[in-house]
Parts: structure tokens; C-alpha cells; sequence
């Protein structure tokens, strides 16, 4: 552990690996650490007292709850909250950030975002992230206590497109899951990552967030990383319903959360009150409600009717 002649104190809520991975990395700048879980014998008021960042990595069903129970609490004026689930929530479709924010109106939110399998960071094995807040200086505070050799951090203007980045992928992750498992081959996944892509930029724009944000670590970066890696539980949730297994073997088996699940209902839901065309996304919904195979999902994704690429 290094010794910091500026060290902050860093309340990580969550337990879980990425909860953990980043714990660590900021314990390796030489800031005290603190975890807490609902397992725990720490109490929640004991590990954010004094706590110059609070982040939270839990899943995203516990977040208006832990929130809630945070709120209750004495925060100290000067906590930046930093937020590190992917999720939708199923109520409100409300991403992480918004719930903290509305929660503490008057504390800076940073969105903390990137390709980041947390079994790698736990290796330490290298890695970048985009850390964004409408408030430059809050996000710059959290650069400088999670930056490291092995940690590139990047500050973002765009904190909606960041987390969108995260959150929407984990769908398009499901699908290449999907597309491995059923051994389609490379030039299929690169087809269908790619028009991941577009359906992610599409809903992104539509939701306020900037386009070039997209391109980025934590949209395509982030991407890239859950479409092609196993050790991401919604590649691996798509990889086994690709392979013949049915979602509940699957989660059965599961370790951790795989939040695409629950982000591809809320997504599906907006998508259609708003009139936004997200075939991949449809499809994915289909196969994890059971209404079609895998293989039926694929041949309608082949059969939609001839369009140019970009309009």
C-alpha cells in the first residue's frame, strides 16, 4: 500500500467483486478504505462517517433502498457520491446516478464507467475508466484517488451517456452471448456488435445523452470488453440460452447479478412508448421471456426488411 500525503476516506457500499476491486485500487493510492455490506458487522452510519467519497457498487434492485437508508444518516456536506451500478431501475426506469442525485440534491454525483471485468482488476491486470459529473471538479477529485499505473482514469462531461454506456450494453452482451453459443462465427458477432452499437447510440441520443460519448470507454470500450469476455455474467447468461440452456438453469448457477436481464424489460418498455426501433434489444427480451429460441430470434434479426446502413 502506498503511503499518500493526502489521504481520503472512501466508503465502498458492496461487497461484491467490483465493490472489492475498487476498494483495493484506491487502498493501493494509500486512502483509508472502508466496505460495507448488508452481510457485514459494520454499520452503514460507521462506514460513510467522514467519508470524502461515497461509492456505491451495489446491484441495482438495492439501490433506492440503500439510498433511502444513507439519507437517513448524518452525510457529511463535503461526500461526493459516486455511483458504479449498470442498471435501470424497474420502477421508475431511473439509471443510479438519477436515483442518488434525487436523493442528495445538493451533493456532487460522479458516474464511475468502463470496460472493467473486476476478476482482471483483482489481477491486476491493467485497465482505463471514465469517471463523469456535471460538476468537472468532483469528477477530477475521483481521477486523483482512483488513477494508478494499472488504472487509467479519464474524466467525462457527459455522466448520462457514461452510465447509459454501461447499462445498455449489458444487453448487446447477452446477444453476442448468444451468437457464441450458438457458434455463428465471427463475422456474425462483428455484425452484431456493431448494430448493438447503433441501437445503443440511438436510445442514448434519444435519452439526452452526447453520441461521441458512445465511442468511448464506456460505451464501445465497455462493449468490446462484456461482448467478448466469459468472465461477464451477461455474455455468459446469453453463451448458455445459446447452448440450449433455459434462463432459470441459468440463473440457478449464476454467480453475482446479470443486470442486462432486468435492463432489456425496462428498455424494451421505453423503447416502445417512444416509438425508437431496437430490433436486437426486442429479440433479446423474446428469447429471455421464452417466446422464441435463440435460432428463432437470429433468422428474424436476418429476414428484416433491406435498408441502407445509416439514414
Amino acid at each position: 500500500m502506498g503511503t499518500n500525503p493526502n489521504p481520503k476516506l472512501v466508503a465502498i457500499l458492496g461487497a461484491g467483486a467490483w465493490g472489492t476491486a475498487l476498494g483495493n485500487l484506491a487502498q493501493t493510492n494509500g486512502h483509508q478504505v472502508r466496505i460495507w455490506s448488508r452481510q457485514g458487522s459494520q454499520t452503514l452510519a460507521s462506514v460513510i462517517e467522514g467519508a470524502d467519497i461515497i461509492l456505491s457498487a451495489i446491484s441495482m434492485k438495492g439501490v433506492s433502498s440503500v439510498a433511502e437508508q444513507v439519507k437517513s444518516l448524518p452525510v457529511s456536506p463535503k461526500s461526493i457520491f459516486v455511483t458504479a451500478t449498470k442498471g435501470l431501475d424497474p420502477q421508475t426506469t431511473c439509471l443510479p446516478s438519477q436515483v442518488w442525485q434525487i436523493t442528495f440534491p445538493d451533493s456532487p454525483v460522479v458516474v464511475l464507467s468502463g470496460p472493467n471485468l473486476s476478476k482482471e482488476i483483482q489481477k491486476s491486470l491493467p485497465a482505463a475508466t471514465a469517471v463523469a459529473s456535471s460538476i468537472p471538479s468532483a469528477a477530477e477529485f475521483v481521477q486523483v484517488v482512483f488513477s494508478s499505473h494499472l488504472f487509467r482514469v479519464y474524466t467525462n462531461p457527459d455522466p448520462l451517456g457514461v452510465e447509459l454506456g454501461g447499462t445498455l450494453k449489458n444487453v448487446i452482451a447477452i446477444a453476442a452471448g448468444v451468437c457464441d453459443g450458438l457458434q455463428l462465427g465471427t463475422n456474425a458477432k462483428a455484425a452484431l456488435v456493431t448494430r448493438g452499437l447503433t441501437e445503443m447510440v440511438r436510445i442514448g441520443v434519444q435519452w439526452g445523452a452526447k453520441m461521441e460519448t458512445f465511442y468511448g470507454l464506456s460505451g464501445l470500450g465497455d462493449l468490446l470488453a462484456t461482448c467478448n469476455s466469459a468472465l461477464s455474467r451477461n455474455y455468459q447468461v446469453g453463451y448458455q440460452l445459446g447452448s440450449g440452456k433455459t434462463l432459470t438453469e441459468i440463473l440457478a448457477n449464476l454467480e453475482g447479478t446479470a443486470e442486462g436481464i432486468n435492463t432489456t424489460q425496462v428498455l424494451v418498455q421505453r423503447a416502445k412508448q417512444q416509438y425508437i426501433s431496437m430490433p436486437i434489444t426486442e429479440q433479446v427480451y423474446r428469447v429471455l421471456q421464452g417466446e422464441i429460441t435463440p435460432e428463432q430470434a437470429l433468422s428474424e434479426l436476418m429476414l428484416r426488411d433491406m435498408k441502407p446502413e445509416y439514414h
